[in-house]
């Protein structure tokens, strides 16, 4: 089990005494972070396989996760405000800004919840954890993209 603890507590953030939701968010900017100095290009690709393969078995820890701590989507688990902030980023060019953009949004969007964020959060079980942190991510991956483009400031070639 102390594995699954690693996991979902987003390598033990989730245990951090202040805004443990934001110490996940701000460890997943840093693998991202770190994902594009390693492949020294956009790293859409990396992004996208690493959201695809996280997102059934970060459910299932969360699970887990509730169990461990056995109460309902403990303020420990950060593993979806990861997942959540990768889903914001999702084929969006790299950019020191947008990391940092990325990162306010989602976490207000994460806060706030708004429709039907919310009603995610009444799912049972790793489900509930996760989902609302993936819509949030969708969401703010929308905003940004809608912010780019009335901006001018990138050609984005997905929207």
């Amino acid at each position: 089990m102390r594995w699954k603890e690693f996991l979902f507590t987003g390598l033990y953030t989730g245990y951090s005494p202040i805004a443990p939701g934001t110490a996940g968010t701000l460890l997943a900017a840093l693998i991202y972070i770190i994902e594009y100095i390693i492949f020294k290009t956009d790293c859409g690709i990396v992004n996208l396989i690493l959201v695809l393969v996280l997102i059934y078995p970060s459910i299932r820890l969360g699970d887990a996760g509730e169990k461990f701590f056995n109460t309902k989507d403990p303020c420990e688990i950060v593993l979806d405000e990861m997942v959540g902030l990768w889903i914001s980023l999702l084929f969006l060019p790299f950019s020191w800004k947008l990391v940092l953009l990325a990162f306010i949004i989602f976490r207000i969007i994460d806060v706030i919840k708004p429709y039907p964020i919310r009603k995610t959060e009444n799912l049972k079980g790793g489900l509930g954890i996760m989902l609302d942190d993936y819509l949030a991510g969708i969401y703010t991956n929308i905003i940004i993209r809608l912010i780019l483009l009335i901006t001018g400031i990138f050609d984005l070639k997905i929207l």
